[in-house]
């Protein structure tokens, strides 16, 4: 926290949101850590403690800073922003930015968009292709091996 690292004011935003790690459970802080993640970036923040109201507005400007920093998941909650509030091509631009990033839910809203007429074909097949060729890139066997281990650790196969 002390160099500034958004996902560690979140973690603790979290366990203060839940009184874990030995820390009472306090939503204020929690919201007070939360508000201070997304400042600095973390689109993970948007969850803005359960306790306390929470603000759309300062969401949204949040998942927008995580975006511009290339924060994947948060450029696929625009689109869900976006589209929730009827911009549709707003939405569109989002989805196929994060699916092309490799982010598979916004693969799934722009297959849904192109069986309900708001992609083009060639859309939809660009942006398929791009998602592709990004799982390609990110596979390695390091990351295989690091699955397995994870999959055994948690029992699922």
């Amino acid at each position: 926290m002390g160099s500034g690292n958004a996902y560690s004011f979140n973690f603790l935003g979290y366990a203060y949101n839940n009184g874990l790690r030995g820390l009472a459970q306090d939503y204020h802080k929690a919201n007070e850590l939360y508000l201070k993640a997304g400042e600095l970036g973390c689109a993970d923040a948007y969850a803005l403690g359960s306790g306390v109201e929470v603000d759309i507005k300062k969401t949204k400007h949040y998942h927008e800073l995580a975006a511009i920093a290339g924060n994947v998941k948060a450029r696929h909650n625009l689109g869900s922003f976006e589209y929730e509030a009827g911009n549709i091509q707003r939405a569109k631009k989002h989805m196929i930015i994060a699916a092309r990033a490799g982010e598979k839910d916004s693969l799934d809203c722009i297959k849904n968009g192109f069986r309900r007429g708001f992609i083009t074909k060639d859309e939809y097949s660009n942006t398929l292709r791009a998602y592709h060729e990004r799982q390609n890139e990110m596979k390695s066997g390091q990351r295989e091996i690091a699955a397995q281990v994870h999959r055994v650790a948690y029992k699922r196969d």
